[in-house]
Parts: C-alpha cells; structure tokens; sequence
C-alpha cells in the first residue's frame, strides 16, 4: 500500500488546482468567444449611449438666467452649497466676550397653506428660527454659531450649517420667557439656556477655526418656506413651497467686553423684501421701541437642500433604466442562447459554465456602465454649471463612488438576470422576473406616484436598492424637506443597497449552481469524457 508522502500530497493538490484553473479561464474564453457577437456588442454600446444620451440632452437645455450675472450660490467653511439668508441685528465683538438676551415672544405668518390655499394666516413653521448669533461678517456662507427658538423643536444651538445640537423643549411666551447667552473665547463659542436668568445650563460648544479677531454678534431672524404635499398617482405626492415670515421679541439685550466703538447695524444677509407680503404688508428688518427689539427674517440657515444646495449630480442618470433594461435582456438572450447551444450539441450545461457565463456578463456590463456613467457625470455637470445652473458639489471619493458603484450595480444586475435564466429555464420568464425586480421598482419609485412608504420599501427589499450606489443627497434633521424615493433619497445608505443587490445575486447563483452537475472534465460531442 502506497502512502503518499506530504509533498506527493501538496503537489497533487496543485495539479488538481491547476487544472481547474485552466479549465476554468479555457471555460470564460468559450463564452467570451460565443458573447461577442456583433448584435450582442452593438446591444451593450446601444445601452452606454443611452446612458450618456439621456442624460446630456437635458442637461444642454436646462439653463438657468438672472436679472444680470447671477449671484455666486453660498457656500460654507467645508466648500458644500449652504442656504444662508436671515435678518441681522448686529455689531462688533472682539475675541473674548458674550450675547445675553430674554426672548419674550416668536410669532409668523404663513401664506397660503392648505387646505383651501385662499389665507395668510398666523404661524411658524417647525423650523422657523430666532435667537442670537456669533457669524464671520456677513458674507453668505461665512462661519456661525447661533443659538435660538424654533417654531417646534425648542432650543437649538446650530454652527456651520451641518451641526445641530438641542436644548430644552417647549415655546417662548411673555408668561414664559427664555434666556439665551453665547459666549465666545478665540475660536470657541458657547451656547447656554436659562428659564429664569439665574440658572444655566449648557446647550452645547462649537469651535470655528479661523475666526478673526473682530466678529459679528446680534439678534437673527428666519423661517424656511412652508413645505406641503399635494396627492398624485396612485398614492405619491408633490411639494409646494410657501413663502414664511417669523419674528422674535427681546426686551434685554447685554454684551460683554463689545468695542465701545461703532454701534448697533441692521442688514439682511442675503435677499430680503423681495416679496409682495414683504413689500405690501410687513418688511422683514428690526424695529427698536418701548424697551423691546423686534427683528423679522425669512429665509433658513442651513445645509443646501436639493433646490438650494444646487442639483445633485445623479440627476444626470436619467437614462440609466433604459441602460440596464438593454444590459438585462442581453444577459437573459445570452444564457438561453448558451443553453440552447450546449443542449444542441448534446452537452449538459455545468456550473463551470454558468460561472464562465456570469464572468463574462458581469465584466461587460461592468465595462459598459463605467464607460457610461464615467462620461455623462463629469460632462453632465460641466454642461450645468456652463448654462448657470447650480450643482452640488461633491468630493473626488464620492464621485468615484457614483461611478464605481453604478457600474458595479449594472454588473450584479446583469449576473442576477443570468442566474435566474439558469432558474427558469425560459427566456421570457427570466427577463420578466429580472425586469420586475430591478428595472420596474427603481422606475416607479423614482417618479411621485407610489405612496413614499411602498416606495421606500420597494428599495430595501427588492434588487434595485443596489441602485442607492447613485446618491449624494444627505438628509439632515435639522432641514424641512421631502425625504422620499421621488425626490432622489434611498432609504438605505449606498453600501447597505449594494449589499441587498448582492445577497439576492449569491443567493440565487448558489441555487441554481446546486442544481447542476459540477463539469469538472472536457467532455466530448456526447456528452462523455474525452
């Protein structure tokens, strides 16, 4: 009896190993032999140009005009698109020192809300603001720290436009009134609430690097539009933004360590009293009287949304479904096609073979939608912002996401369509189901006709939540907008989506390669080994 030696062992086991390996690559260059033929080649270029067709066309005609040149949109200290309009009540503040005040009431107007949409009516929005503020001069966009009242979430002290920290709850009232004191030291700036002017509490502490010795301190005002949803579809809905109107009431107002030099300063930090409600009825500003400052504001300070924040890159996609319609029915033809073929000539179709399939069909459509989406994303926005129109800015990292991910999504995709060919057996079958499960939930969602919550669980447990891989949009508590699949936010983050995608993929791969024979040799015309 022969017994094998340990290096006997090793080395038969690297035979074995490599003879899969050849058979293998002998078994992906078949199939890359049978995928390139011109109709199937001429499909996947046909799929690229429609990516990058669909989506420069709109953007060649989408321009944007102004009465002049059209003003820079705000950008904040990280370089990202920020709103940033308000009415201020200001004057000078050196490095050390602080804003006291007593906040007696807050009150606003909202034009026009539903339902009947035929009254100006009394009111604040959630998010209205009014309170004090520490801010780099007035330029839009510079460095902040402010402290205020909201129309619903109570005390906040926000900084830089991201960074949102909560106080206490509850309103403000002549019966109950609310102090508010930020203090500065340098670069740091604290924020603290007290019900009775006695006791304070600490709300939170921002540092603001680069702030010059000489800074803006004052009392704001502001209220982002009245966002509301009008019905479509089948259970979707639009936006409608009203114009909003708030205003706080101060009857103390104490600074410490301010330059004696110069004096209070009103001046609305962006566009203000544009409006017919402001123009005809009551002008945003400041009004001092009685021992009480008024300060009136529209507007928000905040992080850019996706009107304000400019247009998110993957608004250039817009012929990414027709893309991956064409990559699905490429890949379904062409493992029916193989299979078809193997039978024909007698030869059983292996996991070897659908693995060599799913290489193939994967790596294409890789190729095909890095192509694509590589050229329309960069060109796309060069073109936007050529015709005036704002984009989002994004970093390098996350641009490459988009185009990476993207492209790796068409591939799964394409891998998915061939597994569940192998499934099904039936072309038709497998193309409908593929169609069904990625092609038709990511369409439908992204349109206002859905219900935002059938949408959004259409994209977490469905195969086209990999499509997540596409989006820049963040969404921020602190930002009244409409969350939804129709207005460009997933539900999962980018990773999460792919990683949905790529369950479904392993999963139904492992199925169908359980139900075939291994083909672990050649075998000839009839099915024997050579």
């Amino acid at each position: 009896m022969h017994i094998l030696t340990t290096n006997e062992l090793l080395r038969r086991i690297r035979q074995i190993w490599q003879t899969r390996q050849i058979g293998q690559f002998r078994e992906v260059r078949q199939e890359w032999t049978d995928f390139r033929r011109p109709g199937r080649l001429v499909a996947m270029a046909a799929a690229a140009l429609v990516v990058i067709a669909l989506g420069l066309l709109p953007a060649f005609g989408n321009h944007t005009s102004c009465d002049g040149p059209c003003p820079p949109e705000p950008t904040g200290p990280d370089g990202s698109r920020v709103n940033d309009q308000f009415y201020f009540l200001h004057r000078d503040l050196g490095e050390n020192g602080s804003i006291t005040v007593r906040m007696t009431s807050m009150s606003g107007t909202i034009t026009y809300p539903p339902p009947d949409h035929d009254r100006i009516v009394p009111g604040l929005v959630p998010w209205a603001k009014a309170g004090i503020i520490i801010k780099d001069g007035l330029r839009q966009g510079s460095s902040y720290a402010a402290l205020m009242l909201t129309g619903s979430h109570g005390v906040r002290m926000q900084y830089d436009y991201r960074h949102d920290i909560a106080g206490s709850g509850g309103r403000v009232s002549a019966g109950s009134p609310r102090w508010l004191r930020l203090t500065r030291s340098v670069d740091t700036i604290t924020g603290y609430e007290s019900a009775d002017g006695g006791r304070w509490t600490k709300v939170g502490t921002a540092r603001l690097s680069g702030l010059p010795e000489t800074v803006q301190v004052g009392l704001f005002a502001t209220s982002p539009g009245d966002l509301t949803l009008r019905p479509a579809g089948l259970g979707g809905a639009t936006e409608e933004v009203r114009f909003t109107q708030a205003g706080g009431t101060f009857d103390q107002v104490v600074l410490k360590n301010a330059p004696s030099r110069g004096g209070w300063r009103s001046d609305a930090v962006g566009e203000m009293n544009r409006t017919d409600w402001e123009k005809y009825h009551k002008a945003s500003g400041a009004v001092r009287g009685n021992g009480t400052i008024s300060v009136t504001g529209t507007g928000d300070i905040g992080p850019g949304g996706t009107e304000g924040g400019g247009r998110p890159v993957e608004r250039t996609l817009g012929g990414l479904v027709l893309g991956a319609l064409v990559v699905l029915v490429v890949a379904v033809r062409f493992v029916a096609s193989g299979d078809r073929h193997e039978h024909g000539r007698g030869t059983p179709v292996t996991r070897r073979m659908v693995m060599a399939k799913a290489v193939v069909v994967g790596t294409v459509a890789f190729v095909t939608g890095l192509l694509a989406v590589g050229a329309v994303v960069p060109v796309g926005v060069a073109i936007l912002k050529g015709n005036g129109t704002g984009v989002a800015e994004v970093s390098a990292l996350t641009g490459v996401r988009v185009v990476v991910g993207t492209a790796a999504v068409l591939a799964l995709s394409a891998v998915l369509a061939v597994t569940l060919g192998v499934l099904f057996r039936r072309a038709w079958l497998a193309l409908l189901v593929a169609v069904l499960t990625i092609v038709v939930p990511y369409a439908v969602t992204s349109l206002p006709l859905l219900s935002d919550g059938l949408s959004q669980w259409l994209l977490r447990l469905t195969p086209s939540a990999g499509f997540a891989a596409q989006q820049t949009l963040v969404e921020y508590p602190q930002v009244v907008a409409h969350y939804a699949p129709s207005t460009g936010y997933f539900p999962l983050p980018w990773w999460a989506g792919i990683a949905v995608l790529s369950t479904y993929v392993v999963v139904l791969l492992g199925l169908a390669l359980s139900r075939l024979p291994r083909g672990g040799e050649p075998t000839g015309p009839a099915g024997h080994k050579s």
